[in-house]
């Protein structure tokens, strides 16, 4: 079997997503993708639960001040606890949201492509079958007109 050259009307995603980005807009579009798929994994998720927990002995001892003594006194410092609050408050919330949002729109600009691409895809095979059908009707009918045509 040869290799199947590809169909006129069938697009590859690829070619829908064809704009040339220049500069500042590539390095913002390949930056937010790279972020998002690295936030987006559960390695992040771990590291973001080990943060959390980090400052859970501060909170443990503001609630029962008699398990200070269980903790190291640099674990349980208000400088700690500060930095970590700031860095999920703020640096994670209000730096990687907007990072992630881009992200997010460039993979569902690639979802859209490929959509678009199965979509016409898809109503080429409809319409050839449907070119198909008509025509082994119109032999059907012919052949139908033939047996009538010799039985006579």
């Amino acid at each position: 079997m040869g290799k199947l050259t590809p169909n006129e009307h069938v697009v590859n995603p690829k070619s829908l997503l064809q704009q040339e980005e220049e500069g500042v807009t590539r390095f913002n579009t390949a930056l937010a993708l790279k972020i998002t798929n690295t936030v987006g994994s559960m390695w992040t998720a771990y590291i973001f639960g080990l943060l959390s927990l980090c400052s859970l002995p501060a909170i443990l001892v503001l609630v029962s001040p008699h398990l200070k003594s269980f903790f190291p006194h640099w674990i349980v410092a208000a400088s700690l606890i500060s930095l970590i609050a700031w860095v999920s408050q703020n640096f994670l919330q209000l730096v990687l949201l907007p990072i992630i949002m881009v992200g997010q729109n460039v993979i569902q600009g690639q979802q859209n492509a490929k959509a678009e691409t199965d979509h016409r895809t898809l109503t080429y095979l409809a319409n050839l079958q449907e070119e198909q059908m008509k025509e082994l009707k119109n032999q059907g009918d012919i052949l139908e007109y033939l047996k009538k045509t010799i039985k006579r």
